[in-house]
């Protein structure tokens, strides 16, 4: 058995951090409307740099690590980090938009031992707010298909994106690729502005996919955030913590400590950071109700009630699993 999951379950338990995201870029090839994390007037931090920041974030005892930007592929070096992240043994993960892949970038990404790679869809087509579009990246896909790689298939649910939405996830389901498109987070104001109409079809979505996942197709949600975001629709507080800057951070591209993307304090150097900064931040925050960064929000799920809800994941992975195994006898 690897040795990640036993550390992953003692992570759970101690006082010390899980996981980082790390901006390798501020720099991106799209700019999505909806999106404030880009900024193309900023240089690529150094390699040197990164591999400062990294070493750090796994010091203060992080197994896992997200590469994020801005665009990640626009790095040029993304490759490298990637093969660094692994030799200080951190499961590593990285979110694109896809749009620079190629069968070299793959194949390097492969050899540096990537473990997982999210790739961003919001539409069918694009448009002005996000160009983000499944007909944009389908060759893209298609070498992510013939490659090792796991890969996944993300979304945000916004106005210009639930038309065909359902059309992206439906995709997904047909290429076994597991997929899902997640409510836009709020930021810090903490409320959701829509209209009734589009609050329904919002929560449409998320009951599609929950009830896709118990009929076997790989949704890449857990039922606790679906619970989640349905809260989050209708306005039903649900009980929780909020671990960010204690179980879970960020580190900007130029190496300061924030709490997520959204609340970027106490914004001082990552190289600063101590344990015992860390651990003052195991308490609620005023910024935590409306909360979209799931990464955030799942790891508090998990960390509040750890046997509650891996029991409730287990039970919905067997579930999901014997329809999937169901539906390959019976065709």
């Amino acid at each position: 058995m690897s040795l990640f999951w036993p550390t992953m379950i003692k992570r759970e338990v101690d006082d010390k951090p899980i996981a980082a995201q790390i901006y390798v870029t501020d720099q991106c090839n799209l700019d999505c409307h909806y999106c404030t994390e880009y900024d193309n007037s900023v240089p690529h931090p150094s390699l040197e740099d990164l591999k400062k920041w990294i070493s750090k974030i796994r010091e203060l005892g992080c197994i896992r690590i997200g590469l994020q930007g801005g665009e990640p592929l626009m790095h040029p070096d993304i490759v490298d980090i990637v093969r660094f992240c692994k030799t200080l043994d951190l499961k590593t993960s990285m979110s694109t938009n896809g749009f620079k892949l190629s069968e070299k970038l793959i194949e390097g990404l492969e050899d540096a031992g990537l473990d997982s790679l999210q790739v961003s869809v919001d539409r069918m087509t694009p448009i002005p707010s996000t160009r983000k579009s499944l007909h944009s990246v389908i060759p893209k896909i298609e070498l992510l298909k013939k490659s090792k790689l796991r890969f996944n298939i993300t979304g945000v649910l916004f106005k210009d994106s639930l038309g065909e939405a359902k059309d992206v996830l439906e995709y997904g389901f047909a290429e076994d690729i597991p997929t899902h498109a997640r409510l836009l987070h709020s930021g810090l104001n903490g409320t959701y502005d829509v209209e009734p109409g589009e609050k329904a079809a919002l929560e449409e979505m998320i009951d599609f996919q929950a009830s896709a996942k118990m009929k076997g197709k790989k949704v890449h949600t857990t039922a606790s955030l679906f619970e989640y975001q349905r809260s989050l629709l209708t306005g039903k507080e649900l009980d929780w913590t909020c671990v960010a800057g204690y179980k879970y951070f960020y580190v900007s591209a130029t190496g300061k400590f924030w709490l997520c993307c959204i609340n970027r304090t106490p914004d001082i150097d990552l190289m600063d950071v101590t344990p015992e900064l860390l651990r003052s931040y195991s308490t609620k925050k005023d910024c935590q109700t409306g909360c979209g960064i799931y990464c955030i929000v799942s790891e508090s799920l998990a960390n509040n009630h750890p046997l509650k809800f891996a029991t409730r994941e287990v039970k919905d992975r067997l579930q999901s699993q014997s329809a999937r195994l169901f539906s390959k006898l019976t065709t």
